[in-house]
């Protein structure tokens, strides 16, 4: 168990944590949300002890090891992989050094090989013997394989080196285990692998992420940093958003009856336990959530973005045809044989096994790039609206956002006056005096808002996404996500964010280097699909 007491944190005038009370206990998976800045990352390395802070403790129970994940790529560059996951367990990798120091020493004496026995005995206890099995069967779950187990962290790709990582803070059934975006840079089959991971441990999980349905699969309560607090909420992050907004409308409708309120409530518990028997955290999630009182249930204070795409006109029947498409990559080819044309009411999810596929397709519909061959020709009477993987093309000149918006009015618009261009800014909480920020201090995420900004003053009647959650918090992300599902518009998206892509698409397609599979399906039937599986093996070799 974690107990924090009385914590305090603040950076000048600036108070992160006051008078935060809180434990963590054993059994529950714990997910850290909170609006960006707020803190969450921060209070994950209060935990770990690698912040102190101004003012109260964080207490563990004697003789429980804590496991966080590792954010630094380069820590480990001269370890083997293999070794980097072993060193997670500190104390067996400490043993097994002494021991093995001992047997290399040539001038060891008998006490010495008396201290390598109890060195032995000690090691076996704590599971050393089969440490090197486990440790590479975390390496195969989480997609390393065998070969490069014995290679030296420095060679292998930096999205391989998370992995590792990630397998080194899981290694070894920590007692505590603190886990920061470990969903970052996985593909889909091994988020997979992590959900059913998580939803079988035993012991307390604390994790920050954005992936919504990464948040549902494994957790049992939500840590809410807000306005300086963190409260504990029972439930998955679904539960916890429904509820909030449920409590939040219920307090504006001043005319309803307290009973009737307490009856909606009871109705929303009942239902979303029934929900939760699904999971494969069923029992505890279940049994928490039938414990729950109405009381626990507050509504949210954060504010949501309003990002609302409004088409100036509807797509005729010609959208978007595509003949033939090929691009070679860096000694391969990144897709070929790309046919398809986009119908009315499409909202298509793109997939690939390698990312870069689908962001050069997105960039080439949108004349950025050059094909190696084929051709794509959109209708007369589509509008779109491009959101890029990358925008930093977007934010070269140092203008405030007020001027930075004005550039891209269309032309359709007559009148571009100062509240004209707030309403949009201000659509992404960009308010008061935000609107004079200048584009060379926003960060990542204030610059995707800004695209967003500038995607809803196109009014485009077809909108392309290219992983449109990076960078937004949980609150941008829900907004953003909620508008794409009620858009009357085309859709083309990819996305690591399982939530997003399952909750817009109907349509499936897969860019592979000999051709694409196109499926009239929801992303989690196209997955699941068993003949999609055999069908995307043969295509990929």
């Amino acid at each position: 168990m974690i107990s924090v007491r009385d914590l305090k944190l603040a950076y000048g005038k600036r108070v992160l944590f006051d008078e935060v009370n809180l434990n963590f206990t054993k059994g529950n998976c714990y997910g850290v949300i909170g609006a960006n800045g707020a803190g969450k990352s921060t209070f994950l390395k209060i935990l770990s002890g690698e912040i102190e802070p101004n003012k109260g403790s964080v207490s563990i129970t004697p003789g429980e090891r804590m496991a966080v994940l590792k954010q630094n790529q380069f820590e480990f560059d001269n370890e083997t992989v293999l070794n980097t996951v072993l060193m997670g367990h500190k104390k067996m990798w400490d043993v097994m050094q002494k021991r093995d120091a001992i047997y290399a020493n040539p001038d060891a004496t008998e006490e010495d090989y008396m201290e390598a026995s109890h060195l032995e005995a000690e090691y076996g206890e704590m599971g050393g013997y089969e440490s090197e099995s486990d440790a590479a069967s975390f390496l195969s779950g989480l997609g390393i394989k065998d070969e490069m187990h014995q290679m030296l962290m420095k060679d292998i790709p930096s999205n391989m080196k998370v992995r590792v990582l990630l397998a080194q803070a899981l290694f070894g059934n920590p007692d505590i285990l603190l886990l920061d975006e470990p969903t970052n840079g996985l593909d889909i089959e091994t988020i997979s692998w992590l959900e059913n991971f998580l939803a079988d441990y035993e012991n307390v999980v604390l994790v920050v992420s954005h992936d919504r349905h990464f948040l549902d699969a494994v957790c049992t309560h939500v840590a809410d940093v807000d306005r300086q607090k963190i409260k504990i909420f029972t439930g998955n992050y679904s539960f916890w958003y429904e509820s909030s907004q449920l409590m939040a409308r219920q307090i504006s409708d001043r005319n309803k009856k307290a009973e009737e309120k307490k009856k909606d409530l009871l109705e929303f518990i009942a239902r979303f336990s029934a929900n939760a028997s699904k999971s494969r955290q069923a029992t505890s999630r279940k049994k928490a959530l039938e414990k729950l009182v109405i009381e626990e249930i507050e509504p949210s204070y954060r504010k949501y973005p309003g990002i609302i795409f409004q088409p100036l006109r509807e797509v005729g029947n010609q959208i978007l045809n595509v003949e033939n498409l090929k691009l070679e990559g860096e000694g391969s080819t990144l897709f070929s044989n790309v046919t398809f044309s986009v119908n009315k009411g499409d909202k298509i999810a793109f997939v690939s096994r390698n990312p870069l596929a689908v962001t050069s397709f997105f960039n080439i519909i949108n004349g950025l790039e050059q094909p190696d061959s084929g051709k794509f020709e959109w209708g007369s009477t589509v509008t779109t609206a491009y959101l890029p993987l990358e925008n930093s093309d977007f934010f070269t000149k140092e203008l405030n956002l007020m001027d930075w918006l004005r550039q891209f009015v269309p032309s359709h618009v007559t009148e571009v006056d100062e509240p004209f261009l707030r309403g949009f800014l201000g659509k992404m909480l960009f308010s008061g005096d935000d609107v004079m920020k200048k584009t060379t201090v926003l960060s990542g995420g204030e610059k995707v808002r800004c695209m967003i900004s500038k995607m809803m003053l196109q009014s485009p009647n077809c909108i392309i996404l290219d992983q449109p959650t990076n960078h937004l918090d949980l609150e941008s992300i829900q907004s953003f996500n909620e508008q794409c599902t009620v858009y009357n518009g085309i859709v083309l998206l990819t996305s690591h964010d399982h939530t997003f892509m399952e909750t817009v698409a109907n349509r499936v397609i897969e860019l592979t280097p000999t051709g694409i599979i196109d499926r009239l399906t929801t992303f989690d039937e196209y997955l699941a699909d068993e003949r999609v599986k055999a069908l995307r093996e043969e295509m990929y070799q």
